[in-house]
């Protein structure tokens, strides 16, 4: 009995000790897909590491931008890991708010991420987040629908192609809808893409002075367009619809065409998601016909640590696993290889595997190659960027202006009132902020 009584007190005198050693860390990540599939895989993670466990903190993107952004801001320590994109990354670590990730193992090779993602998410050279996955953005479409209307889909379509195409393709008998585009409020939202198409159409947010160019005659054509495009050919309620909603309704067979994220294609092309997987055709973001400037789009979703968390070393086993190779090789197991997170290494770009099964892949990083953040529209600018401008008050400023893009979507202001909103808005803050004297 004595021996027994020893024996059971050993036992729980170790699981005090691993209980006690046991590290929880607390997540912040956008309910997108693939972080969603993410979460389903970290079994993989936990077989390696058993003293590690996960607090996940799911987010509508807006949301997650407010969060992790007012947590940082205010020295918080909610989050040990933060899912953040690369328009906060430099900002945020030129005020040290951020952990360095130069040290994420031997086998990691940061050398193979792809240079202009690296090159985003990285300060004097060091890296101060990990890419999980990176995109641009390109025009998605119905192969079936076209054939049916008897269009053909360029290469390199114009915008006035896209608006003929749309009115051909619109069926709303039937509710299928010639386009879906973001017009939910947001800086990330519907402002990454309408400030794309701006870019595409010669627009710039500042001159380079700072002064706000939303009275010229660029932003006019580029946002009569955009709000005269969803309100003829787009659904109902296309301004509360950003990424996740105007993805279910084409996954459902809704839309006939969409402009946005490559990201996207995996989720299209997935017979076990999508209705219309077996007709879905890519080709580059639209452009005016007097420019070639495809749009200018670069994004990636990275993992960031913040300084001051009590569990820095096991944040960035979790971040080293879950931007690895190895992660990269277990969706491919388990999903198939075109579900595989895009955009962030070269080497899934030589991957005889990944081109084979993902028709997309060879124009994604075609897309992501071609983008310039040093000059993202016709005309110089005084600010870096590519579908967002990188400076500290662009988050306030952005998704003010988004509100008013996204009332002129919904008929709740006209066009010329939107843009002279944001001509205001946007002056009154870049005043107060100390650009225009």
């Amino acid at each position: 009995m004595k021996f027994k009584s020893l024996l059971l007190g050993a036992c729980a005198s170790v699981a005090m000790v691993a209980s006690a050693q046991a590290v929880t860390l607390t997540i912040a990540t956008v309910n997108n897909g693939d972080m969603i599939r993410m979460q389903k895989l970290t079994d993989d993670f936990k077989k390696q590491n058993p003293d590690i466990d996960l607090k996940w903190v799911t987010l509508e993107e807006n949301v997650l931008r407010q969060r992790v952004t007012t947590d940082i801001a205010t020295h918080g320590g909610q989050y040990d890991i933060m899912t953040i994109g690369n328009y906060e990354v430099p900002i945020w670590a030129k005020q040290d708010w951020l952990v360095q990730l130069d040290d994420l193992g031997d086998n990691y090779d940061a050398d193979d991420i792809l240079p202009s993602v690296k090159k985003s998410i990285s300060v004097k050279d060091k890296l101060y987040a990990a890419p999980f996955y990176g995109e641009s953005a390109f025009t998605m479409y119905r192969t079936d629908l076209f054939k049916k209307a008897g269009l053909e889909m360029p290469e390199k379509p114009t915008w006035e192609f896209i608006k003929k195409a749309a009115d051909k393709i619109t069926d709303k008998d039937k509710g299928i809808y010639g386009i879906c585009l973001r017009g939910k409020a947001g800086w990330g939202e519907n402002m990454a893409f309408v400030t794309a198409l701006a870019n595409s159409w010669g627009a710039r947010w500042f001159d380079m002075d700072w002064k706000p160019q939303f009275d010229s005659d660029a932003w006019k054509g580029a946002a009569k367009f955009y709000v005269d495009l969803l309100k003829q050919d787009g659904p109902p309620g296309a301004s509360s619809n950003g990424f996740n909603e105007n993805l279910a309704l084409f996954q459902s067979g809704k839309c006939g065409m969409w402009m946005d994220a490559t990201v996207a294609a995996s989720f299209i092309s997935d017979p076990k998601e999508s209705k219309v997987a077996d007709s879905v055709g890519y080709a580059l973001f639209p452009t005016h016909a007097k420019y070639d400037n495809h749009g200018n789009w670069l994004w990636s979703w990275n993992l960031a640590i913040p300084a001051g968390t009590k569990h820095e070393d096991a944040a960035k086993k979790f971040i080293a696993w879950a931007t690895s190779k190895h992660y990269t090789d277990l969706v491919a197991q388990k999903d198939g290889w075109s579900n595989v997170p895009p955009g962030t290494r070269q080497s899934l770009y030589a991957n005889k595997d990944y081109l084979d099964k993902a028709p997309f892949a060879k124009l994604t990083l075609q897309a992501m190659q071609a983008v310039n953040p040093n000059q993202p529209t016709v005309d110089k600018v005084p600010y870096k960027g590519s579908q967002f401008v990188s400076i500290p008050e662009f988050q306030a400023i952005g998704t003010a202006v988004g509100q008013q893009f996204s009332a002129a979507v919904a008929g709740q202001t006209s066009v010329d009132q939107a843009l002279q909103n944001s001509q205001q808005l946007t002056t009154r803050e870049m005043t107060k902020a100390g650009y225009i004297k």
